[in-house]
């Protein structure tokens, strides 16, 4: 399988790396929400919240700059916050009149706007750092530890494992049919719309089958080789004094970034 394809995961000698998965995911889950929590417009608290995932991303040897390059692919989903501009009454800054309909921009509008996409954008990149410096087995035994419910690791586990088995079905299809697509000189390749839609929707119902069958054999390659419903890791998972630290370590700094947010 081409795990690479989706797997986020990279190998480093660093202390990240070598930090519990689970003070990893708590100070991930708890960053996430504390700023989520902050008032808007604090943008010393927000400052200090993205210093501190460029100070993590240099600990664990990624680059100063790694969470803020793979961040900009939740672009569009931002943006999709922007009624927020409209909505939230305040002073105008803008008028725009569509017909019946006129949008007015308002500061405080502009505001939660702004706050939110820093919210998004810190969110976005410490969960890359989480990705980069966990791996999926490890992530789902913090799960266990934390007493997630089994039945749901359960299913965040195979939805990972499986969801290579689609790209590389995917792959194969769409290799097989531009095998079978020869081109023919004077004419457009690829036939009309109608044709187009008809070949996608064929290739989605045969992916979807393939996918049903090579799942099965997975599973069963699984448990031939020793699988009891969780995924193996090399890890012992043992809480040591670094782990304790470094997950005090983080509390601190979180507290930190909620009072400066509400000086």
């Amino acid at each position: 399988m081409q795990s690479s394809v989706l797997d986020r995961y990279l190998a480093r000698e660093s202390v990240i790396h070598a930090l519990d998965p689970r003070v990893k995911l708590l100070a991930t889950l708890g960053f996430i929400v504390g700023n989520a929590l902050l008032p808007d417009g604090r943008w010393a608290a927000f400052a200090l919240a993205w210093a501190l995932t460029v100070l993590i991303s240099v600990r664990a040897k990624l680059g100063p700059f790694f969470a803020l390059r793979g961040s900009f692919i939740a672009l569009p989903f931002m943006l999709a916050g922007a009624s927020v501009l409209f909505a939230i009454p305040g002073n105008p800054l803008a008028r725009w009149q569509l017909g019946p309909l006129e949008l007015v921009v308002t500061d405080a509008g502009l505001l939660r706007f702004l706050s939110l996409i820093l919210r998004t954008w810190l969110a976005v990149q410490m969960a890359l750092l989480l990705t980069a410096t966990t791996t999926f087995p490890d992530l789902t035994h913090a799960l266990r530890h934390l007493r997630v419910p089994a039945v749901l690791v359960s299913i965040v586990s195979f939805m990972y494992r499986y969801l290579f088995v689609l790209a590389e079905e995917a792959q194969r299809l769409l290799q097989a049919r531009t095998s079978r697509s020869a081109e023919i000189p004077g004419q457009r390749a690829g036939g009309s719309v109608p044709w187009r839609a008809k070949v996608a929707g064929n290739m989605a119902g045969q992916l979807f089958v393939r996918s049903i069958e090579r799942a099965d054999r997975v599973y069963l390659a699984m448990v031939a080789r020793g699988y009891q419903g969780q995924l193996l890791t090399m890890n012992q998972h043992v809480m040591r004094l670094s782990d304790w630290s470094m997950a005090g370590l983080a509390l601190v700094s979180l507290l930190l970034i909620q009072l400066i947010g509400r000086l």
